[in-house]
C-alpha cells in the first residue's frame, strides 16, 4: 500500500470505535444528565448498550430519569443503531406502543453519519425533550416501562 492522499482518513474498526465510546461512556458525559453503557460486559461483539437521560429543567420531564436501550449491529457505526426507551415516554419522536425511536422522525438517525456516536443520540433525545413540541406533552405515570 502506498502513501495515503492528502485529506483521507483512517476508518477506525467498529469493535476499536466502540470500545472508545465505552470509555467515554464510563467516563461520564458532560454535566452528568447523560450516560451509557455496556449491557452484557461478556459480549465480544458489543452489541447491546443501556442508556440513561435525567430529564431537562423546565419541562415535563424534569427530574425523571429515562432509561435506554441502544442495539449497535454489524454495521455500526456505518449504519445508526436501533434506539428504545425502556422507560415510558411521551415524545413525537417515539412509537407510543414499543418504545421505539422512530428514525424517520429523529433527524440524527434520519441523517445519520459515521462519526456520530451513542452520546450524541443521548445528547440529542435530550435536547429532542426540551424541545417545543416536546416539553409539555403529558407524560404516562413515572416509573412506568414499555
Amino acid at each position: 500500500m502506498g502513501s495515503s492522499v492528502a485529506g483521507s482518513s483512517v476508518v477506525v474498526p467498529r469493535n476499536f470505535r466502540l470500545l472508545e465510546e465505552l470509555e467515554r461512556g464510563e467516563k461520564g458525559i458532560g454535566d452528568g444528565t447523560v450516560s451509557y453503557g455496556m449491557d452484557d460486559a461478556d459480549d465480544i461483539y458489543m452489541r447491546s448498550w443501556t442508556g440513561t437521560i435525567i430529564g431537562p429543567h423546565n419541562t415535563v420531564h424534569e427530574g425523571r430519569i429515562y432509561q435506554l436501550k441502544l442495539f449497535c449491529d454489524k454495521d455500526y457505526p456505518e449504519k445508526p443503531p436501533s434506539v428504545r426507551f425502556h422507560s415510558r415516554i411521551n415524545m413525537t419522536c417515539v412509537n407510543h406502543e414499543t418504545g421505539v425511536v422512530d428514525p424517520k422522525k429523529f433527524g440524527l438517525l434520519a441523517n445519520w453519519q459515521r462519526d456520530y456516536t451513542m452520546e450524541n443520540i443521548l445528547t440529542q433525545l435530550k435536547k429532542e425533550m426540551a424541545a417545543s413540541h416536546n416539553r409539555k406533552l403529558v407524560q404516562p405515570p413515572e416509573g412506568t416501562f414499555f
